[in-house]
C-alpha cells in the first residue's frame, strides 16, 4: 500500500474504503472485510451520516465495539449536510446540524472522535462564519481532528477557507476514466472545442496548488443510471483496453483502474466501495502497478472516445 503524508502529520493510505453500501452486511462478514482492508494496508474509512440512513455507521460501530483495538489502526472520516425532509431532500450546513451530525456519527460508530469531517456537497444557504463556529467547537472539544469538503469548486472553497482557521484538507469529487472533466478541460485550454468548457473552476489545479487531497468517488461508475463501466457493453472499447493491461500486469481490470488514478501526480486518494474480500484484494493490487504515460493516455482516450487536441 502507498501512503500520503499530509500537512497535519496524518499518514493516510492512498486508497480509502468507502462505506456507502455496507449497511446490509452482517457484523461477522463486515468484520472480516475490515480486518482484510487493514491487512492490505488500507487505514482510511469513509462514511456519511446518510449512508444506509445511518445503518452503515452503526454497523461500523458494532465492529469497533467487538474489536476496540482496531480503532488505533484507523482513520475515520464522515460527512454531513445532506438531509431528507418531509417533502424534499435539502442541504444543511447550519452550526446546529453540523454539530448534531458529528455527535450522532460518533455515537453510532462507538468512537470518541472523527479523524476527518467533510461537508457533503455545497449548501447555497451556508454561512461560512457559522460553519467556522461549528468547526472551532468540534476541534476544541476533540471530536474532529481535520476538515474537508466535497463537490466544491475553488471559489466555494476560498469563501469557506476565509472564515475557517482550520485548513480544508480534502475535496471529495466525482472522477473516473469516463468522468474526467477536470482533466479534459485542462488539455483543451484555449481551444474552440466543447471540451475546453470549464465546468469546475479548474478545481484540479486549485487543489494541487493548495495541497488539498482530492478523493475521487464513483471511481468504477459510468453513471448512477448505468452502474459500473466494468464489463458494460456500452463501454466495450474501454473494457478491451483495461483487459489488455490487466493481462500484461497479471491483475484485474479493477486494479488497472486503481493504477490509472495513482499514476497521476495529483496524489489522488480514490475511494473504493466493496462488500467482497476478493474484490478488495484485487483493487489493492493496483497499488503495485505503475502505468506508463502512453498506457495512462490509452485508457483515458478509450474511456469515452476522448480525442486529444
Amino acid at each position: 500500500m502507498k501512503y500520503l503524508e499530509l500537512q497535519n502529520g496524518m499518514k493516510v493510505s492512498q486508497l480509502a474504503f468507502g462505506c456507502m453500501r455496507i449497511s446490509d452486511m452482517s457484523v461477522t462478514d463486515f468484520t472480516e472485510l475490515v480486518k482484510e482492508a487493514l491487512k492490505e494496508g488500507v487505514n482510511f474509512f469513509d462514511h456519511a451520516d446518510i449512508y444506509g440512513g445511518g445503518k452503515s455507521e452503526k454497523l461500523f460501530g458494532e465492529v469497533l465495539k467487538q474489536n476496540p483495538e482496531l480503532r488505533k489502526e484507523m482513520i475515520i472520516q464522515s460527512k454531513c449536510g445532506i438531509r431528507r425532509g418531509e417533502h424534499v431532500g435539502y442541504f444543511d450546513f447550519s452550526k446546529e446540524h453540523i454539530i448534531n451530525s458529528v455527535n450522532q456519527s460518533i455515537e453510532r460508530m462507538n468512537c470518541e472522535y472523527l479523524d476527518v469531517l467533510v461537508l457533503h456537497r455545497p449548501d447555497t444557504l451556508a454561512d461560512p462564519k457559522e460553519i467556522a463556529e461549528a468547526f472551532d467547537e468540534l476541534e476544541a472539544s476533540g471530536k474532529v481532528k481535520a476538515f474537508g469538503v466535497s463537490n466544491m469548486n475553488p471559489m466555494q472553497m476560498e469563501l469557506l477557507q476565509k472564515a475557517c482557521k482550520q485548513k480544508l484538507m480534502f475535496n471529495q469529487l466525482q472522477l473516473s476514466p469516463v468522468h474526467s472533466l477536470m482533466m479534459t478541460q485542462g488539455l483543451f485550454t484555449n481551444m474552440k472545442e466543447s471540451q475546453s468548457i470549464d465546468h469546475d473552476g479548474s478545481i484540479l489545479d486549485y487543489c494541487r496548488l493548495h495541497d488539498v487531497t482530492i478523493q475521487p468517488w464513483s471511481i468504477m461508475q459510468a453513471s448512477w443510471e448505468e452502474g459500473t463501466f466494468l464489463n458494460n457493453l456500452d463501454y466495450q472499447k474501454l473494457n478491451d483496453t483495461l483487459d489488455m493491461y490487466a493481462k500484461k500486469y497479471d491483475v484485474s481490470k479493477s486494479a488497472v483502474v486503481i493504477a490509472w488514478f495513482l499514476r497521476h501526480p495529483a496524489n489522488f486518494q480514490p475511494i473504493f466501495g466493496t462488500t467482497s474480500v476478493n474484490h478488495l484484494r484485487e483493487m489493492c493490487a493496483g497499488c503495485n502497478v505503475e502505468l506508463s504515460r502512453e498506457e495512462w493516455y490509452h485508457i483515458y482516450i478509450d474511456a469515452i472516445g476522448h480525442a486529444l487536441p
